[in-house]
């Protein structure tokens, strides 16, 4: 399904170069062959017009047309390239245009498979992957898949019911995690709901709106259809495992109507974002206070849901008394116990809580503007402290603390010796970290009569992180792209050999021919392979860590700008 390009447009305009490199190197890692070259060169260029039209593509990418047409299908399918009317009017060529922002969330791919484990089980975990892979689905052939694995899962003798995964797909729309894709704009034709305003001899016509509909823009995003299914996942025979196992990524043809054919589900990357936005300063407030004041922000949060809008600077109020009903029941938590915590929280210099009235014993927010802020702002003081040192995270803080200071003046405050002092804010100035500014006693700017302040605005310096940030995060692909490729015959070898243990234990072979068997691999093929994973599984982790900073990042910026708009 075409899916539109808005939503977390780059607040910072365009494209940086870390962006770019990591946009292309995500392609190179997740999609075949034939869908990243057009992507990848489109990503890449500086200088990219933008929308292009299926021969400029063919032409700057040197590659075929049936492979530029077959790569664009997979693009769309996922949601990474979106078409329109070309700009020239009725009848010039149609055009595509990769989305960065789509791109760059198959770095998080685990966190939102994950994430639907924690919340729906297994079976939210599997419609999760499923819908990733795939880009969208029938809700039908959802839970016919779904259950189909979990079933090869289970023991002989027992499957999974369609019904019941049909009820976590339910919930996973009910809670706005999965939505309707919404339906497709016919390239070069005019939109109904934005007719075009025809010519006169004074004004030349305007071309109809060729705006991408967003899904929340469809009436229906969230409405399921009714669906005629019933029936258990089945089990797949061992003899066609290979042959399955070969067209695992091709549709499945069903004869079987079920009443949602054309209509199609995808998953909502900018709900899982707000679930991590919640989590992230549930965790903040347990850190900084204590797990029952981490667990009041949630219960503030979780009510505030569906009533607050994604954009919000802060929740819609809540009186003490709802908060009170609304804790868990296993928080026996009294009414003035309550109250001293919400007063903490109000008082606390971070401000992930404010007050908002009297009212009801008390109106309070949770302000996610500030919150978001004060995490992008304690990430960036750990920068600074794990490159420079604590003497520079201390001028640093200062900074950010003082706002504008003199040279003399970060001596004094900081307790640093002069020399040493200069020496880390020309290092933090060299790194874009710091910033001087110049106020002229006179119009002459005559640095005898000029006052040299030191100050640190966050938020360009959060930008720039977050560019170094998509850059880490490529330089960790490619490593872990290229140990794989050094140890291909190896990793080969060892799949063959397990594959051929699994086939003598189905089969219940003798101890003596496992033995044999495993023997194929030497010791010293056995510690390169162990080396080998553990250094993977360093890079993963360093991925998944380094994404959380980009999250964190990314937020705040978007929230800045759409605060300031």
């Amino acid at each position: 399904m075409h899916r539109a390009c808005t939503g977390e447009t780059r607040a910072s305009g365009a494209r940086g170069a870390g962006e770019r490199k990591c946009c292309a190197v995500c392609v190179d890692n997740e999609k075949s062959h034939v869908s990243s070259g057009g992507l990848k060169t489109s990503a890449e260029k500086d200088d990219s017009p933008g929308a292009q039209n299926l021969r400029t593509i063919i032409h700057e990418t040197d590659t075929s047309l049936d492979l530029v047409k077959k790569s664009l299908c997979v693009l769309v399918q996922h949601g990474t390239c979106v078409f329109s009317s070309g700009r020239k009017g009725p009848g010039s060529p149609t055009e595509y245009q990769t989305c960065s922002n789509w791109i760059l969330r198959i770095l998080r791919y685990p966190r939102y498979i994950y994430a639907a484990k924690t919340l729906y089980g297994d079976t939210g975990e599997l419609i999760i992957e499923e819908l990733l892979q795939r880009g969208h689905m029938t809700l039908s052939s959802t839970v016919k898949t779904v259950a189909d694995r979990l079933t090869q899962n289970m023991e002989e003798g027992h499957s999974m019911d369609y019904g019941e995964v049909s009820n976590t797909f339910s919930k996973l729309v009910e809670t706005h995690f999965l939505q309707r894709c919404p339906p497709p704009p016919r390239a070069g034709t005019k939109d109904s709901s934005t007719p075009a305003t025809p010519a006169t001899p004074a004004t030349p016509a305007t071309p109809a709106s060729t705006a991408v509909p967003t899904p929340e823009s469809f009436p229906d995003c969230y409405k399921i259809p009714h669906v005629t299914l019933a029936g258990r996942g089945k089990r797949q025979l061992s003899a066609e495992d290979g042959e399955d196992q070969r067209n695992a990524k091709k549709p499945k043809l069903d004869s079987q109507t079920h009443g949602d054919e054309g209509i199609y589900w995808q998953v909502n990357f900018e709900r899982f974002h707000l679930h991590f936005r919640d989590q992230a300063i549930v965790t903040a407030v347990a850190n900084k206070l204590d797990q029952t004041s981490s667990e009041i922000v949630r219960t503030m949060l979780r009510m505030s849901e569906v009533t607050t809008s994604p954009t919000a600077a802060c929740t819609k109020p809540l009186s003490a008394n709802e908060i009170f009903r609304s804790l868990p029941g296993s928080y026996n938590i009294s009414r003035p116990i309550l109250d001293q915590y919400l007063t903490l929280l109000v008082d606390d210099p971070m401000e992930f809580v404010g007050k908002a009235g009297e009212s009801g014993g008390g109106m309070y927010v949770v302000n996610l503007h500030k919150a978001l802020a004060n995490l992008a702002r304690a990430t960036i003081e750990s920068v600074v402290q794990e490159r420079f040192g604590s003497r520079s995270a201390r001028i640093f803080r200062l900074l950010l603390r003082k706002r504008h200071l003199e040279q003399k003046q970060v001596e004094d405050f900081a307790m640093v010796p002069a020399k040493e002092a200069k020496d880390m804010l020309y290092t933090l100035l060299s790194q874009n970290l710091v910033q001087l500014q110049e106020v002229p006693k006179t119009p002459d700017y005559a640095p005898s009569r000029t006052f040299y302040l030191y100050t640190v605005n966050q938020l360009p310096t959060a930008r720039m992180l977050l560019q170094n940030c998509y850059k880490t995060v490529a330089n960790l692909i490619e490593r872990r792209l290229f140990e794989t490729k050094e140890s291909k015959r190896l990793l080969e070898k060892s799949q063959r050999i397990e594959a051929i243990l699994a086939s003598l234990q189905a089969g219940g072979a003798e101890p003596e021919q496992l033995t044999e068997v495993e023997e194929m691999i030497t010791t010293t093929e056995k510690q390169q392979l162990e080396a080998l994973r553990l250094h993977i599984n360093k890079l993963d982790s360093a991925e998944n860590q380094v994404d959380e900073t980009i999250f964190l990042l990314e937020s705040y910026v978007i929230s800045t700008a759409t605060s300031t708009s």
